[in-house]
């Protein structure tokens, strides 16, 4: 059984992850006990909370033990399974790991976890710590398979979307639980009041679709993304796998074929 290990459970994890699914492959998402995803709707995490979700066609559910998690896979789902630190790894041998929890920095990933390992954006080095490194930066070069070095650093600029970068996303202004007061597919307008931590409200600088955000309950740091406002207003956007997300999970499913011939697995 070509089992392959995702680490992380948002979008882009996701999207990864319905590729390599629908491309063959058997796999199993990891991810921490409070998942803070903000495109819920498309995150496989979401499982965490609601038991299952379903994102293209494609069902995942939340699995306590080995046994679950295999009876997920012969039943053609994906299991998501809570475990941070890949403690679990050692016991289900995959002949990949996909370290999707876009850090920023590399959680503890290591070549010699599986016989394919491949990093998602910074913080990563293709030939070191990882096999490969898939970029994830907007631009000319997102989802390219990086075989010797490292993805771009992080600029912190939000991509463009219409013209808007920062506008469009929504920051915690406080520390504190997070309350929201609209749901992922409203609509909202500039000025509205979309959510709140400690009593410090926060209001929506553009208009558009509440393409994601947090779940309300979740503790949050001052200045963490909580939520994405999509100007464009396409709602099918919002329950949709984004571009960037298919073009990494394209990236990986290279990395992994290319591996896969180069050494034979």
């Amino acid at each position: 059984m070509e089992l392959i290990i995702i680490r992380g459970g948002g979008d882009i994890a996701t999207g990864i992850g319905h590729r390599l699914f629908m491309a063959g492959f058997k796999v199993i998402i990891l991810d921490m006990e409070k998942p803070l995803a903000i495109r819920r709707r498309v995150s496989f995490c979401e499982a965490v909370y609601n038991g299952e979700i379903i994102v293209e066609g494609v069902k995942a559910i939340l699995t306590r033990n080995l046994e679950e998690i295999y009876e997920a896979i012969n039943n053609g789902i994906i299991p998501v399974y809570i475990d941070g630190k890949g403690e679990i790894i050692n016991s289900i041998k995959p002949i990949a790991i996909i370290d999707s929890i876009l850090a920023k920095k590399n959680l503890g990933t290591t070549k010699d976890m599986a016989p394919m390992t491949i990093g998602i954006g910074p913080g990563f080095e293709a030939g070191v710590d990882v096999d490969l490194v898939v970029e994830t930066k907007r631009g000319h070069f997102l989802g390219k398979v990086i075989y010797k070095g490292k993805a771009e650093d992080d600029t912190g600029i939000p991509g463009d979307i219409l013209g808007y970068k920062e506008e469009r996303i929504i920051r915690a202004e406080a520390s504190g639980i997070f309350k929201s007061y609209y749901n992922i597919g409203d609509k909202v307008e500039v000025g509205d009041i979309i959510c709140e931590t400690s009593g410090r409200k926060v209001r929506a600088r553009i208009s558009g679709i509440l393409r994601g955000i947090i779940k309300e309950g979740l503790y949050v740091e001052k200045g963490l993304k909580v939520g994405d406002i999509d100007p464009r207003g396409i709602e099918e956007y919002v329950y949709t796998i984004s571009d960037k997300a298919r073009a990494v999970g394209g990236g990986v499913l290279e990395g992994i074929m290319y591996l896969r011939k180069g050494r034979r697995i």
